[in-house]
């Protein structure tokens, strides 16, 4: 032994280098003991607590798993086990570790806080809130226990507990910048973003390198329409973490808000690469690829089944019969699930239906999910029988609830968009499963028998293959608008140039949409092109877009882009400087077109092959505007441009078009929801025949 130590001194001496961040020479030491004493189970703990620390995982599991096998009783060993295989994201394995570390010593506070985390990671939250718990009984001074219950608290929308854990935690350690972190990523989901940016900013202020709080301020700035900058952070973090699945997700999403589609699904990719599991993620990918312009639907469609046979299938498991009473004519229970029960695009066009069911035949349910509820939220409550409140819940345990409901038909409004519950209709818990109005496509699972649509957006025999859900067509129109009570008056057209109008989503913007504007804006001299959006007020967007049209001979002068109007009443409002509204490609739109034709606003849409790029053509077709449908880029160019040199028409259109849909199927809701019913019902039946 160096100067005469004996192995624990020597021990001892590591130790306080390690303490003392002077790692390599720690691991001189530590190594030195085990070439002397290869079954030395604490210096193999050490050097793989080492190990750990330096990011090497696989190594830190093996010399932790040889410290515990030597030494089986070594508790505090299966404890920085367990540390390393969740950081490995071996979860189960983690589990045991961490539970063999409580069994053999009950009071090891540590073991059973870091328990806690690793059931968080794998969704078991009421399990991971109990330990938590547990840890802070046992030493209420520990700051990380206040914060691992914070981040399972804030895992089921407890917001208000979860805020209270992490500012306890803070409190009681204030140097845990992860607390920090933690409190502004669930004041980010609370949807209190001004708040969650500053406290990020602090926690980056404290600890600079800290890629996790980079990562959450890079949300945080995404979800408040800040591309631009929520981009430097996500980029930031992925400098210092080149492994965070959480930042390649950011990024792919402000990269999909920028319109930039390829880096997006490169982003979301990568993403995936590093954590396969994360559904949300992969369901980000899917929703983007339906804006992608380059990529065949039967791509897309097989993503969808890839994405169901991973994050559904499993869930599906062994039947259990249903008790539903095999009554074609009773009275039946419906069930809506949806995060958008309120100001929402989903919201707008569900109101009406609940609104007009006749509830003497159908019983209706609402199994929410709602971060921040409003007054509309309010209304729809009022047109239930019965409303779940499932935000908290896991998947399991809704469709237990919904089970327990004795739903007969379980209709999804969210797809792959963000919120969704897709693993509660994964698991079957009715016998009947439909998907409807929140997205644009195939949910690509085989446990939704039905897509609810009509035969304008899927025409019989073109898009039948490209969904997994038998698709049901309703009479008519898929869609029942209904405006905004505050809407501003049309007001009539005002002196100057011709002005064309975009407010859909940025990303629905690609370089093939815009080469066919800038042929439209060439066929109308002196028109201009006004676009709206969260991601067209971003300068780097902004630059793009208008250099693309530059490039092309249209002056940057010709091209006007605005950020999101936050004001209901003020995004209304800017359709009055609008004369022709031009639909996107291959993503129409749904809310805008429709908003754009309550403001006097006509619409020039292009329709296609595939769902998504076919709602145009329906919501037209029954505004009784079908001659506005073009077939190709050509006619589509034609059409807008004819429409623009037609002032009498136009104003004709402007004075008229509020009073022309309101009489139109478009707003006709009591015989859309008699469509529906009817739809319901034919169902129900078929399923009582077996």
């Amino acid at each position: 032994m160096p100067g005469g130590m004996t192995v624990d001194q020597q021990l001892r001496t590591g130790l306080s280098l390690h303490q003392a961040r002077r790692l390599a020479e720690a691991e001189k030491i530590y190594r030195q003991v085990l070439g002397k004493h290869p079954k030395n189970a604490d210096a193999l703990h050490l050097l793989g607590a080492l190990s750990l620390e330096m990011g090497r995982l696989d190594a830190a599991v093996e010399l932790i798993g040889r410290a515990v096998r030597i030494q089986p009783d070594f508790a505090e060993a299966f404890n920085s086990l367990g540390i390393a295989l969740k950081n490995s994201r071996r979860f189960d394995e983690a589990i045991v570790s961490f539970r063999e570390a409580k069994r053999l010593k009950p009071d090891l506070f540590e073991a059973i806080t870091n328990l806690g985390s690793a059931l968080t990671e794998i969704g078991l939250f009421d399990e991971a809130i109990e330990a938590c718990r547990e840890a802070i009984r046992i030493n209420p001074g520990f700051g990380d226990a206040h914060n691992n219950l914070g981040i399972a608290l804030g895992s089921v929308k407890r917001f208000e507990e979860a805020f209270g854990c992490f500012r306890q935690a803070i409190r009681l350690k204030p140097e845990l910048v992860e607390a920090y972190s933690n409190l502004g990523s669930v004041l980010t989901h609370a949807g209190q973003l001004g708040v969650a940016v500053a406290v990020l900013r602090e926690a980056i202020r404290l600890r600079p390198g800290f890629a996790d709080a980079q990562s959450n301020l890079g949300h945080a700035l995404w979800k408040s329409g800040q591309f631009d900058e929520a981009t430097i952070f996500f980029r930031e973090a992925l400098r210092l973490k080149p492994d965070s699945a959480e930042a390649y997700g950011g990024l792919g999403n402000t990269m999909r808000g920028l319109g930039r589609l390829d880096e997006a699904v490169a982003a979301f990719r990568q993403a995936l690469r590093i954590k396969p599991e994360d559904a949300g993620v992969y369901g980000n990918l899917l929703f983007t690829l339906n804006y992608h312009p380059d990529i065949e639907a039967e791509t897309i469609l097989a993503e969808h089944k890839a994405w169901a046979d991973r994050h559904a299938r499993p869930h599906m498991g062994k039947r259990i019969p249903f008790a539903n009473e095999c009554l074609p004519e009773r009275r039946l229970r419906i069930g809506y699930v949806s995060p958008d029960f309120r100001r929402h695009s989903v919201g707008y066009f569900i109101l009406p239906l609940l609104e007009n069911h006749k509830r003497v035949n159908f019983e209706i349910f609402c199994y929410a999910g709602i971060e921040r509820p409003d007054d509309m939220t309010e209304r729809m409550k009022r047109c239930c029988d019965g409303w779940r409140d499932i935000i908290s819940l896991t998947d399991e345990a809704a469709a237990k609830l919904v089970r327990s409901d004795g739903i007969d038909i379980l209709v999804d409004l969210s797809g792959h968009t963000s919120g969704n519950r897709l693993g509660v209709f994964a698991r079957k818990p009715a016998p009947i499963q439909v998907s409807y109005l929140g997205y644009a496509n195939t949910t690509g699972m085989t446990a939704i028998d039905y897509r609810l649509t009509d035969a304008l957006a899927d025409p019989p025999g073109m898009t039948e293959q490209l969904n997994v859900e038998n698709l049901w067509r309703l009479e008519r129109c898929a869609w029942c608008y209904q405006p905004t009570e505050d809407a501003p008056e049309v007001e009539a057209r005002g002196d100057g140039p011709i002005t064309f109008g975009c407010f859909n989503a940025f990303p629905k913007v690609n370089s093939k949409l815009v080469a066919i504007w800038v042929e439209l804006l060439k066929r109308v001299p002196g028109s201009r092109l006004l676009m709206k959006s969260a991601g067209a007020g971003e300068l780097s967007a902004q630059e793009r877009v208008i250099e693309q049209f530059a490039a092309c001979g249209v002056g940057r002068e010709r091209i006007e882009m605005l950020g999101r109007i936050a004001d209901p009443r003020g995004h209304l409002e800017a359709y009055q400087r609008v004369d022709v509204a031009l639909d996107t490609f291959p993503y129409h739109g749904t809310t805008t077109t429709c908003e754009a034709m309550w403001m006097g606003v006509p619409v020039v849409s292009m329709a296609g092959r595939t769902h998504v790029s076919r709602v145009g053509a329906s919501l037209l077709n029954n505004a009784g505007l079908p001659e506005l449908i073009a077939g190709s880029a050509e006619e589509y160019v034609s059409i807008a441009a004819d429409l623009a040199k037609d002032l009498p028409r136009l104003a004709d259109l402007r004075r008229t078009m509020r009073e022309r849909m309101r009489g139109s199927t478009l707003m006709d809701a009591s015989r859309f929801a008699r469509n529906v019913e009817a739809a319901y019902r034919e169902m129900w039946k078929r399923w009582c025949m077996g």
